[in-house]
C-alpha cells in the first residue's frame, strides 16, 4: 500500500510540475535523491570529447535527449553499487528522448570495463572512457561518483555528488518529468 501511495504521489508530482529550466525538479527529490542540486538556471558543460568502443563520442552527440551523465571509476566502490540502478533506469527510458551516459574516468582499461560490467550485471550501459579526465575536469568533478542531469540543449541543470538509487521512484519520476518537459 504504501509503494502505491508513493507511486501515485509522484505521478501527481510528475504531472504538476513546471518544469521549465528544471523549476519542480525539487519537490520530486526523496531518499537519494535528495542530494540531487538542482541548479536555478541551466548550466553550459564544456563539450570535451571522450572515447568510445567506436572511437570518439562527445555530449555534442546526445542533443535533443535528456542525460543522465555519471561519471565514474573501476576502484570506486559507490560506483559499483550504484550502477546497476543506473542500467536499471536506461533500460526502462533509454530511447530517442533519454540516455544514461557512463564515463568512466581516469585510466580504466577496456577489458577491465568489461569484467567490472559483467561482474555487476550490467548489460545496458555505454562504456565510455575519459582516460585522461578532460571532461571530468572540465566539469568540475573531484570525487566519484558524480552524476549530472543534462537538459535536452545539453546544459547542466542538476547535479548529484555521492552514490544514489538511480532506478528508485523519485529518481523515474524525476526523469519522466524532464523527458515530458520538452
Amino acid at each position: 500500500m504504501k509503494k502505491l501511495f508513493r507511486a501515485l504521489l509522484y505521478t501527481g508530482l510528475v504531472l504538476g510540475a513546471n518544469l521549465g529550466h528544471a523549476e519542480g525538479l525539487s519537490d520530486l527529490r526523496d531518499g537519494d535523491l535528495r542530494k540531487l542540486v538542482v541548479h536555478s538556471a541551466p548550466k553550459d558543460l564544456a563539450d570535451v570529447a571522450f572515447q568510445g568502443p567506436e572511437g570518439p563520442v562527445s555530449l555534442a552527440d546526445y542533443r535533443g535527449q535528456v542525460v543522465v551523465l555519471n561519471f565514474w571509476a573501476l576502484w570506486c566502490a559507490p560506483c559499483r553499487e550504484e550502477m546497476p540502478t543506473l542500467d536499471a533506469l536506461n533500460r526502462e527510458f533509454g530511447g530517442e528522448d533519454f540516455a544514461v551516459v557512463t564515463l568512466a574516468t581516469g585510466p580504466n582499461a577496456p577489458p577491465a570495463i568489461d569484467a567490472f560490467f559483467e561482474e555487476i550485471g550490467v548489460q545496458d550501459l555505454p562504456k565510455y572512457r575519459d582516460p585522461n579526465s578532460k571532461l571530468a575536469r572540465a566539469s568540475g568533478v573531484l570525487g566519484l561518483p558524480v552524476t549530472v542531469l543534462l537538459d535536452r540543449e545539453g546544459q547542466e541543470i542538476a547535479r548529484l555528488t555521492g552514490t544514489a538509487d538511480w532506478h528508485s521512484d523519485s529518481a523515474r519520476a524525476i526523469v519522466q518529468a524532464l523527458i515530458a518537459a520538452e
